[in-house]
Parts: C-alpha cells; sequence; structure tokens
C-alpha cells in the first residue's frame, strides 16, 4: 500500500503548509515515515541554508511529530523530488496547489506537472485551501476499462481493506456515449471491477459501491456524483505512461482539476 513512506514538497506558503498537513494525515493512516523536503537551485551558495531554514520553521508545525528533513538541490522542484523520493526510497510525493487558485480545486503548477508526467512514484496532490478531516471516509478509482485501472482498483481494494473505509469506482459517461447501449455497457464495465476488487481484498460486498457519472464535460460528470468529507481519488497512468513512470492523460487531468478532494496518481504497473 502507498504511504509506507511519504515525501513531501514544501515551499513557505499556503500550498506548501497543505502539502504538509497532507502527507501528515497519510502517514497517521498507514502508520509510515514522513520526509519533507525544499528544493533549492544549484550554484547559489546561500540557497542551501535558506532551504534547511525553511524546513526547520516547517517541522515545528508537526507539534513534535518525527520527520526526516531533506534540502534537495535541483534545476526544477519536480525533478529535485523524483530524484529525491528515488534515493531515500519513498513511495509517495505530495505537494500542494499554487496560491491564487479556485478554492477546494486542484491547480498543478511547474513541479506537479512535471510530477505528474515523470515520476516513478505515486504523486499526490492536495486541493487549494484543503485543511484534512479527521478520518478517511472513502477511497474512490476513477475507471475505464484496461489493465491500468484495473492495477489501480487492485491497489484501492487493498488499500480499502487495510484502513477499513468503503471503496468506490466511478466511470465517466461524458456526452454522447451510444445512448443505452453504450451506458449500459460502461455499467457492464463497473460490475467486472467491482468482481475484481472484491478478489482482491477482504471487502465485503457491501463496502463496494460504483456510480456512472454522467454529464456534459468531465467537471459536470463530476458533479453528478456525490463526494463524501474525507474522500481520497485514486487515478491510474495513462497507457502512454514508460513503464513504473506518472503519465497522466487529457481526460485524467480535467478530472484532477476539477476534483473537490485530494487526488492520487500512480505510476504504470505499480506492483
Amino acid at each position: 500500500m502507498i504511504g509506507e513512506h511519504v515525501l513531501a514538497g514544501y515551499v513557505n506558503d499556503a500550498g506548501g503548509r497543505e502539502a504538509l498537513d497532507l502527507a501528515r494525515a497519510i502517514v497517521a493512516l498507514t502508520g509510515g515515515r514522513l520526509s519533507l523536503a525544499t528544493v533549492h537551485p544549484p550554484d547559489l551558495p546561500a540557497a542551501a541554508g535558506e532551504a534547511r531554514a525553511v524546513l526547520e520553521q516547517a517541522a515545528e508545525l508537526l507539534d513534535g511529530d518525527p520527520v526526516d528533513l531533506h534540502v534537495q538541490e535541483g534545476r526544477s522542484v519536480g525533478r529535485g523530488l523524483t530524484v529525491l523520493a528515488s534515493r531515500i526510497g519513498a513511495d509517495l510525493i505530495v505537494v500542494g496547489s499554487p496560491e491564487g487558485g479556485a478554492r477546494g480545486r486542484i491547480g498543478v503548477g511547474a513541479a506537479a506537472d512535471h510530477l505528474l508526467h515523470s515520476a516513478t512514484e505515486a504523486v499526490m496532490l492536495a486541493p487549494s485551501g484543503y485543511a484534512p478531516p479527521e478520518e478517511l471516509a472513502r477511497i474512490t478509482v476513477m475507471y475505464v476499462r484496461r489493465p491500468q485501472c484495473d492495477e489501480a482498483v487492485i491497489r484501492a481494494a487493498q488499500a480499502a481493506d487495510r484502513l477499513e473505509v468503503p471503496l468506490r469506482l466511478v466511470t465517466l459517461a461524458v456526452g454522447d456515449v451510444g445512448g443505452d447501449a453504450g451506458a449500459e455497457r460502461l455499467r457492464d464495465d463497473l460490475a467486472l471491477a467491482i468482481r475484481l476488487a472484491l478478489d482482491s481484498a477482504d471487502l465485503l460486498p457491501e463496502d463496494v459501491s460504483a456510480d456512472l457519472a454522467e454529464g456534459a464535460d468531465v467537471a459536470d460528470a463530476l458533479d453528478d456524483v456525490d463526494w463524501a468529507d474525507g474522500e481520497l481519488l485514486v487515478c491510474a497512468s495513462s497507457e502512454d505512461a514508460a513503464a513504473h513512470r506518472v503519465f497522466l492523460g487529457e481526460v485524467a487531468l480535467k478530472v484532477l482539476r476539477a476534483a473537490p478532494c485530494p487526488v492520487t496518481v500512480l505510476p504504470r504497473g505499480y506492483f
């Protein structure tokens, strides 16, 4: 299950603090290890010291919770976080949304954009203004019938089982999906995915549900289904992703931007 070693990318703004809060909440759920990192540009002698000071101030926000602090040199924040995650063995990189974005929605800054198209670890993004609830309510997987999504269902089912929360599978029906026959085909795919989830973990049938989200566009479709306080959304990487890397496709990127909760993107072949 992801979250055994969580790396939060930190900058001294609201998005950085929200990333830290979300990473801390994940570690509290999984019992994993928390690392906190600030990336600074190379060839600036004072930059490392300034980054260390920023991290030490951030650590004071944790009320004594254990954390490993890392100052990482990198020409870009996203690349620096990826290099560091590989070096320290983190399995999840958490970043926040840039300041100035729509509250309650995820904004994709330069660091997140890099991670969403090349990271070798799972990537989690916090919406702007996000404050973790006291407990996780449900894990939702965006599902399309293809191998990467089946992998995501298996992983999410195992995580839901371990964390003792329900699992939901959601398929988008955007625009014209072929009328009633097309919608029925999508529901059949969801039924197969429910069976896969039940076969992959010790979940009870009543703990696994599915929704067909219908709408004129992605944002409209996501509004068609309910979202719990304490929801976590999981997306698979595109079939165009290289093995063991994250690559978010066009539709999934629209989902990420419209989602009202944190989103985790799994690398292709995440087993």
